[in-house]
């Protein structure tokens, strides 16, 4: 069963010394491993993947924008306080909590909590357009997990939280670099097609790309579209469990419009390859059958209350795609929205059934991760179990560079 996997199986040596600190420049001149089937791998740069993707295929990419999730506070006795700010509690809505003015609250991871038990932390803060603003953060009491609830609230009252958090806070780049972010990483760990804010991590396979592929990718009229799924802190969550049934998958946002169902099912339908870009898309797209089913089923269902459990995806239950995706663009269509929002804490692991994704653009993951994992079922699905090991050997072997800021592979079915 998924539920017996054991992850110390998905562990490979990862040397320090491979770790990407910093991205390549350009950063499409970083090295592509292209896998097109079992056994069948090629070695080239980033820059040349629009002549490598099939001419019919649908690129997918994620959309969402890393905010500037760290914010550094100080106590009056010295001590330093930091907020890591991970999702909005109120108001709940992403777009609604960075248009709010005056305050707002979220759900936080908070450092050096021992020295911060009650009271309200002050920091003032000089505004790139002039003037100063003035961001207090008040402990409101925990929440789930080991996060905490903090109230934010600034003068002047009538600047909106994107602002404030842009101006106090700094880009969260990934723990495993062992580094604090630099002025650099406020543009680097941003894909160049960012454009929803959201995200404390980047959707790292999306940072490859440069305004000269996306151009390429035209210039061969090879489709692409967008989603967006705010990438959480969870995504760094090392699983820690013997047997990933034990391990508690992290729930993320995601969003979706009529227009790219529209063009997922002429895809399917027409047996076009869709091709997605990063772990985060495959996790979006691969959701989106299992949400159209449960609105096949249940019609009046409320958009909040629609949520892939991580373990859904295992339950035996039939599932038609192409009329699943009809039946959430029918929801969409019917209720007039401009994008459909919901959750998912998906686990796509060795034994999962893939429903739309017939190909992907990722990046090298960390050992033991359900990321890793995701790559490995993907590959085995072509009958080739334990594939993801030889292709990570061989890529260390090349010198390939590794995590956020590495090198990309292309996996074909």
């Amino acid at each position: 069963m998924v539920s017996d996997i054991r992850i110390a199986d998905y562990d490979y040596p990862l040397p320090d010394g491979r770790i990407a600190r910093h991205p390549c420049s350009p950063r499409d001149a970083c090295r592509l491993l292209v896998r097109t089937a079992p056994g069948a791998v090629g070695h080239h740069d980033f820059r040349e993947l629009p002549e490598l993707l099939p001419a019919d295929a649908l690129l997918v990419c994620n959309n969402t924008r890393v905010i500037n999730a760290r914010v550094k506070m100080r106590k009056p006795t010295g001590a330093q306080i930091e907020i890591f700010c991970l999702e909005p509690a109120e108001p709940r809505d992403y777009a609604q909590a960075f248009a709010a003015t005056g305050e707002c609250e979220w759900i936080c991871l908070v450092g050096n909590l021992k020295r911060w038990k009650e009271g309200t932390l002050q920091k003032t803060v000089q505004l790139p357009s002039g003037g100063c603003m003035t961001l207090c953060a008040t402990l409101l009491g925990p929440a789930p997990g080991r996060a905490y609830r903090v109230r934010f609230a600034w003068t002047p009252a009538e600047l909106t939280f994107a602002t404030v958090i842009g101006a106090a806070g700094y880009i969260p780049i990934p723990p495993y670099l062992c580094r604090d972010s630099e002025q650099t990483d406020a543009v680097d760990y941003q894909t160049v097609y960012s454009r929803i804010e959201g995200s404390v991590a980047a959707p790292t396979a999306g940072l490859h790309f440069t305004d000269r592929v996306l151009s390429g990718l035209e210039a061969r009229g090879i489709k692409r579209e967008e989603l967006t799924l705010h990438v959480g802190a969870g995504t760094f969550q090392p699983v820690k469990s013997e047997k990933i049934g034990d391990h508690t998958m992290h729930t993320e946002v995601v969003s979706v419009t009529a227009p790219l169902l529209e063009s997922l099912i002429e895809a399917l339908e027409e047996g076009h390859p869709v091709i997605a870009t990063g772990t985060t898309t495959v996790r979006t797209l691969e959701s989106l059958p299992y949400l159209g089913r449960k609105v096949a089923a249940e019609p009046g269902l409320a958009p909040g209350k629609l949520h892939v459990e991580q373990w859904e995806a295992y339950d035996g239950k039939p599932l038609d795609t192409v009329m699943a995706l009809k039946a959430l663009h029918g929801y969409i269509e019917s209720r007039g929205l401009a994008a459909l929002t919901a959750s998912t804490a998906i686990m796509i692991a060795p034994g999962f059934h893939w429903h739309v994704t017939s190909g992907m653009v990722t990046n090298f993951h960390q050992p033991q991760s359900t990321l890793l994992l995701l790559v490995a079922s993907f590959l085995e699905r072509t009958g080739a179990p334990g594939e993801w090991r030889e292709l990570y050997d061989e890529a260390l072997t090349r010198d390939y560079r590794f995590l956020s800021y590495g090198d990309a592979m292309l996996l074909l079915k």
